[in-house]
């Protein structure tokens, strides 16, 4: 397993190092100056020209970038230009609500898509099987923004039970009852694209695993369908899953920032909105770098993972 993780760690650093490249030049190549915003409409030349050697804006761009990622390295991320107060705090704050509403999608779309692709396969019924269509095409084809717009219309206008948006008051740890009915809205429209996704590729598999030879014997033994099921064909479907869940759950952070719009959910999406409309340059580059690190980690667990549950792509095999 080291061995393997030791191939897999050079492509990372480029893909990290290739990010990092892109990320800084592609945030000079939008249109504002912060010394501009900073310094207001009416200010002189002079005093914008202060302001910009003043944050280092004068200085060529390779040696902003090194700045930079000396400044990345030692975790010293300095000041945010607009929105005020210590970069390392603002990300550590935005981070653990990000962390939060992702974790909790995830688990919900996990166990819904492990139980309905286990019940279809389990009991192969037409009625189960459309019903499991239906819902699959639904939770794909309908955007997130409209999905959150009408949780929040049903659950929210219509029948007050849960609350519009925002987190909990007294923080999720102090009133967990509280913290459930913050967290459901949000965590149920995060995890509807990632639970259609991950129920088709969990069914399909359980489907190809039920085919091949040793269900066939087992079957022939006398030994009952839903050992089958959940004690060989599950286990055996599970790498082909968990590919389409490292994929899926990178696409969940993306969808993230809509969510977090949609509900005022203060992570890391609506920093990084934040951060774009005001020019805000030092915050946006830390928070961009830091969804990618987040993206090849998850990629690189999923990969593990994998590679345990398959030796064959430990030994560099055929899968």
């Amino acid at each position: 397993m080291i061995r393997y993780l030791l191939r897999r760690l050079p492509s990372l650093l480029i893909v990290l190092f290739a990010a990092s490249v892109l990320i800084f030049l592609v945030l000079r190549l939008v249109p504002g100056d912060p010394a501009h915003i900073l310094a207001g409409g009416d200010a002189t030349p002079d005093t914008v020209a202060a302001i910009r050697h003043q944050l280092g804006l004068d200085r060529s761009i390779p040696a902003q970038y090194v700045t930079w990622l000396g400044d990345i390295f030692t975790w010293q991320l300095g000041r945010s230009y607009i929105i005020g107060g210590q970069i390392t705090d603002l990300v550590g704050a935005a981070f653990g609500n990000t962390l939060v509403l992702a974790l909790a999608a995830l688990l919900l779309a996990i166990v819904a898509a492990v139980l309905l692709a286990t019940a279809t396969v389990l009991w192969p019924s037409r009625w189960l099987t459309a019903f499991a269509t239906a819902l699959n095409t639904v939770a794909i084809a309908v955007p997130t923004f409209v999905t959150s717009v009408l949780l929040v219309l049903v659950f929210a206008v219509v029948i007050p039970v849960l609350p519009a948006g925002g987190v909990p008051p007294d923080g999720f740890i102090a009133r967990p009852d509280i913290a459930v009915q913050y967290l459901i809205l949000p965590a149920v429209c995060l995890s509807l694209p990632v639970f259609a996704a991950l129920t088709r590729f969990l069914t399909e598999a359980l489907r190809t695993e039920l085919g091949r030879q040793y269900v066939l014997t087992a079957r022939s033994l006398g030994i009952p369908h839903r050992q089958i099921v959940i004690r060989g064909a599950l286990r055996n479907a599970a790498p082909a899953a968990l590919t389409a869940l490292g994929v899926q759950t990178g696409q969940l952070l993306g969808g993230a920032v809509l969510v977090e719009a949609t509900f005022a959910w203060p992570g890391i999406g609506q920093l990084i909105q934040q951060g774009i409309s005001r020019r805000d340059y030092p915050v946006v580059q830390v928070l961009l770098l830091l969804s990618v690190v987040i993206f090849v980690v998850i990629q690189l667990i999923t990969d593990l993972v994998h590679a345990w549950l398959d030796p064959r792509i430990r030994i560099g095999g055929p899968a």
